[in-house]
């Protein structure tokens, strides 16, 4: 089930393999881990490193060191926070969990609509001018370049999110993106609408300038809710198959 870990920062490579055998039920909730003698064997690191890694672990809320009685592997689905969103993404045979992804989308949506309404109420100037400078960005783009519009439009949500002002949103941003990165190119078809909508960031973006909440939070609506119908359709579209052919 575990296998030695090579060269790199070993507490950060024993907890990325835990992480993942967790996360995927191989080290079901409930169970202790083995001790630390045999996990350090196993894992081919000292117990300095796997001390490090079990420590992070805990600190998601995947495992409960308990002082003197090992190490037992929780219920991540009661205790587990956003960063595990990347890691769920993906089954143990390495294809795309459509409810999760599902999940991301909504998310994304929820998310985008609220952000813009703190944005036009707390944005600077220099904030405000840095969206208007994306859009602009987004209208020389070429059309076509759907890849090149789709970063571009991470930088627009990178930088209303920041104008918002808001910590929690800004590490949700963050963690919605590290989620969304490895299929990052797949998506930008079903993205394509959004990213069509040049009028939709430019009056988005012009809300959040002018300090209209209301405004900016129906602009961010209407603009998501296009990318959003794109990438359900193709989710729902992959569950079906999945169902069919499991």
């Amino acid at each position: 089930m575990l296998t030695p870990v090579r060269r790199q920062s070993l507490s950060d490579a024993v907890y990325e393999q835990l992480k993942s055998r967790i996360v995927l039920g191989e080290l079901p909730a409930g169970e202790p881990l083995p001790a630390e003698r045999a996990l350090c064997a196993a894992l081919g690191v000292n117990r300095g490193a796997l001390r490090e890694a079990l420590k992070r672990l805990e600190q998601a809320g995947l495992v409960q060191i308990q002082h003197g009685g090992g190490t037992k592997v929780t219920d991540f689905m009661a205790t587990g926070g956003l960063e595990l969103l990347p890691e769920l993404m993906f089954g143990p045979d390495g294809g795309l969990d459509v409810a999760v992804a599902q999940s991301v989308v909504e998310m994304r949506s929820a998310l985008a609509h609220d952000l813009a309404r703190r944005a036009a109420q707390r944005r600077t100037p220099a904030q405000a001018q840095a969206l208007t400078e994306v859009v602009t960005e987004m209208a020389a783009a070429d059309r076509a370049d759907l890849l090149g519009l789709q970063r571009l439009a991470m930088t627009f949500w990178g930088r209303a999110v920041e104008a918002s002002g808001n910590l929690a949103y800004r590490l949700a941003y963050n963690t919605l993106a590290r989620a969304y990165e490895p299929i990052f190119e797949l998506l930008t078809q079903c993205l394509a609408d959004e990213l069509a909508d040049l009028e939709g960031y430019r009056a988005l973006a012009d809300a959040i300038h002018q300090q209209r909440p209301d405004d900016a939070a129906a602009r961010a609506r209407a603009v998501t809710a296009r990318g959003e119908a794109g990438l359900m359709n193709v989710l729902n579209a992959l569950g079906a198959a999945q169902a069919k052919n499991p």
